[in-house]
């Protein structure tokens, strides 16, 4: 937004020079985007005044003029504007005088006249030209004064850049209440009054889109005197905002929005037919424009309206029908507050952005329609001797937006910025924002003004106790970090057990925990749980939520193999999930595995994968240091694992997962062949990961084999008898391992021989065969006295 600097010091005039005006508004968080004079660098420009004006002999649209510049003779300037005339007073650059972009005035002759010097339009000067012709200073305009000086073209406009949130600061009083806050200075608002009521005329309104609308004003004015022309001292202050001038009613309307942020609109009182109605478009309601663009209405924008049809886009523009012409001598102006939601987005639906739609899309202060309709309307009245008619103001009180005290504690203040400011400092400089603002009990309580839309939770308060404090007085110290140096390795160790896998062969898979309710019903399984149905599934085929990972793994087999990929190796991460209600919901981080195809390849040789392949797999997983005696393979009882071709996995007593071949049943109702599968507890696995690594260095000492075989009941597992002869052996026992199975016609009937490789080792001397021998009398002695087993000689 463009602004004058001599606007703003009308209203608060800090002791302060230009550039170091414009670092305040930019540390007050409203950046200064550029500074600039009214008009471009020139000189030799003097006010005169054409005593002269005779038609040229040789050109028919030049006049030959005498111009006093208060010094010295009269000078001869012929000059071609159409509006050069005797007694008018004019810009004149003398003999060389600089014009912008360096244009130098020099003696010259035009069709044999001398001329010394130019009269300057407007454009000559750098300045935007309203009329056609030469720029006519005023009347009263003193003669032999520099241009610059009079027309006061040094002045600086700021250009600042204003932040959605503070569209307060879209006027003169918003940021000269910034820039008297900064400096400790009173606002030197100027006095509005409300006109005195002198018309009888008035103007019917109605609101029907009460909360779109909860404040809408209409007054009317009339015998408005419109030779009046638009005052230097305005006009100056809207061409130095970058704003150009029109004609009176416009220029007014235009200065209010300038100068108090609130947009006004003039109708033309006698085009108005009937009362003025606030209410929503009709779908499809075609309209006019005052630029003539024809627009059809969606019916979801805010339009003002007569009992003929639409009159403006509210709070963006008016409407051809009803505007001001020049020969419009009785308006009524409009005053409202229109909700930002109501006007948001509208103007940019129909390729328009203007000065109102910028301001009421982020928010008006709903308290200002009442003092701008006074200003505009006093000026009108004061300036073009109008007589203002009553007010008809429409105001739902309920649906204007309410501002909520926000309380903080002082302590939280200096925890966010990192200083302490002081407790008087903080409510001193809050209602110097019009915040008002109270301590007690060191905790604040700060009521935003009408004006502050974006000020609504305690952070947003303590962002103006900063800027009021002052940003360069916040010392750059790093604030105190309370750091956890407890590192946690979940991610890692998981990565590693991924990066087992997928060196394995495998390839990992991301699918939904959602499952099809078809599928879950092929994994019942008591020791699965309940299943969790979705309240609002996605599809009718991820309806549940899944008790297995192979749920979401299986249909992902089952694509794989349908596009003609016959050896599949897939794993996932992710959490399973058992419960009937949200409120018993058990949710289980897990890995899963599955696999199907052969292993190796026509070229090595490829043959079926089987449960050992599996089990490889599974073991890989496990610590490389852990010792075999911790690890426990079980026949498991799930429902949905082939009974013969799968096993529990336990570590140290606790039960891991299960891994084995998918039931044949299950993997016919899904279409597959043999596949093998896999699930264990995340969590346990990555503790084993975790565990403390014990080292010690290798016996030096020779290590000795001694096997075993023993006639066994066949319902016994070799796990069982394993454990038993670790029990039995002692402690130089270093490792017992299976070797081999037999059952067959030279067995007694329900019996299995079971032999085991048992190696000893001491590690600090060599074992004696004495020694070996009792340990190996201890296991048979109590195999045969546990397990009745007998002791197999070949």
């Amino acid at each position: 937004m463009k602004i004058s600097e001599n606007w703003l010091r009308q209203w608060a005039n800090p002791a302060v020079s230009s550039a170091e005006l414009g670092e305040q508004l930019t540390m007050a968080g409203l950046e200064l985007d550029g500074m600039q004079s009214v008009a471009p660098a020139f000189s030799g420009v003097l006010t005169g005044e054409v005593l002269s004006c005779e038609q040229h002999p040789d050109a028919d649209k030049l006049r030959v003029t005498t111009v006093s510049i208060g010094q010295g003779e009269p000078l001869q300037i012929v000059c071609g504007a159409p509006n050069v005339r005797t007694g008018l007073k004019v810009a004149v650059a003398t003999i060389g005088a600089v014009l912008p972009e360096n244009f130098k005035i020099k003696k010259g002759k035009l069709r044999g006249v001398e001329s010394h010097g130019m009269l300057c339009g407007a454009s000559e000067l750098g300045l935007v030209d309203e009329i056609d012709g030469l720029l006519e200073l005023p009347d009263d305009a003193p003669v032999g004064v520099d241009v610059r000086e009079y027309l006061n073209l040094d002045a600086q406009i700021f250009d600042v850049a204003i932040t959605p949130n503070r569209g307060d600061c879209l006027s003169v009083l918003g940021l000269a209440r910034e820039i008297a806050a900064i400096n400790h200075l009173p606002l030197n608002r100027p006095a509005i009054t409300a006109p005195e009521i002198t018309s009888a005329r008035t103007q019917a309104v109605s609101v029907q889109a009460v909360q779109a609308c909860p404040r809408y004003l209409a007054q009317p004015i009339t015998d408005i005197n419109r030779s009046i022309a638009t005052p230097k001292w305005m006009s100056d202050a809207l061409v130095a905002s970058g704003v150009r001038t029109h004609n009176f009613l416009v220029d007014v309307t235009n200065f209010v929005l300038l100068e108090l942020g609130q947009p006004l609109h003039a109708f033309d009182a006698d085009k108005i037919s009937g009362q003025i109605v606030v209410r929503l478009a009709n779908q499809g309601e075609k309209f006019t424009l005052l630029n003539d663009q024809e627009v059809v209405l969606a019916g979801d924008e805010l339009v003002i309206a007569d009992d003929e049809g639409v009159l403006a886009l509210a709070g963006i523009m008016g409407g051809a029908r009803s505007a001001v012409s020049d020969d419009t001598v009785n308006i009524v102006l409009e005053s409202a507050y229109f909700d930002p939601l109501a006007i948001a987005g509208r103007a940019r639906r129909f390729g328009l952005h203007t000065d109102a739609s910028q301001r009421f899309e982020r928010g008006v202060d709903f308290e200002l329609a009442q003092l701008a309709i006074d200003r505009a309307v006093s000026l009108i009245v004061e300036i073009a001797g109008g007589k203002a008619g009553a007010i008809t103001a429409a105001v739902n009180a309920d649906e204007l937006p309410k501002r909520a005290a926000i309380s903080l504690p002082l302590e939280r203040i200096e925890r966010l910025l990192g200083v302490a400011v002081p407790a008087d400092d903080v409510v001193a400089g809050l209602n110097r924002l019009e915040i008002t603002t109270t301590l007690e009990n060191d905790v604040l309580t700060a009521v935003p003004p009408s004006h502050r839309f974006d000020l609504s939770i305690a952070e947003d308060i303590i962002e103006e106790v900063a800027r009021s404090y002052g940003y360069s007085n916040i010392a750059p110290v790093l604030p105190n970090f309370a750091v956890d140096m407890r590192y946690d390795d979940t991610a890692d160790l998981t990565h590693t057990l991924k990066q087992t896998l997928a060196n394995a062969g495998y390839f990992e898979a991301v699918s939904f925990s959602f499952s099809d309710a078809k599928i879950e019903t092929l994994f019942d399984d008591v020791a699965l749980g309940a299943v969790l149905p979705l309240a609002n599934p996605i599809s009718s085929e991820l309806a549940v939520m899944r008790r297995t990972l192979l749920s979401s793994l299986l249909p992902v087999v089952a694509h794989n193999l349908n596009r003609q990929q016959s050896q599949v190796r897939l794993f996932e991460t992710g959490l399973s999930f058992v419960g009937e209600n949200v409120a018993n919901l058990t949710q289980t981080p897990s890995l899963a595995i599955v696999a199907t195809g052969a292993v190796g390849d026509e070229v090595h040789g490829a043959r079926a994968m089987d449960f050992y392949d599996l089990k490889g797999d599974v073991e890989a997983l496990l610590p490389a240091n852990l010792a075999a005696s911790d690890v426990v393979f079980e026949r498991t009882d799930v429902a949905f694992l082939h009974p013969g071709q799968s096993a529990y996995l336990s570590v140290r007593g606790e039960r891991l997962g299960w891994f084995g071949q998918l039931h044949p049943s299950i993997a016919k109702a899904l279409d597959l062949k043999t596949v093998w599968v896999a699930q264990f507890a995340l969590e346990p696995l990555l503790a084993l990961h975790r565990a403390p690594k014990s080292v010690s260095a290798p016996s030096k000492f020779p290590s000795v084999r001694r096997d075993l075989a023993f006639l066994v009941d066949e319902s016994l597992t070799w796990q069982a008898v394993a454990d038993a002869v670790r029990a039995a052996a002692g402690r130089f026992l270093v490792d017992v391992r299976l070797f081999d199975v037999y059952q067959g016609e030279r067995l007694p009937a329900g019996k299995k021989s079971l032999a085991f490789a048992m190696t000893f080792q001491d590690q600090n001397a060599t074992l004696e065969d004495d020694a070996i021998k009792a340990a190996m009398d201890k296991v048979a002695r109590h195999l045969s006295e546990k397990f009745d087993a007998q002791l197999r000689d070949g």
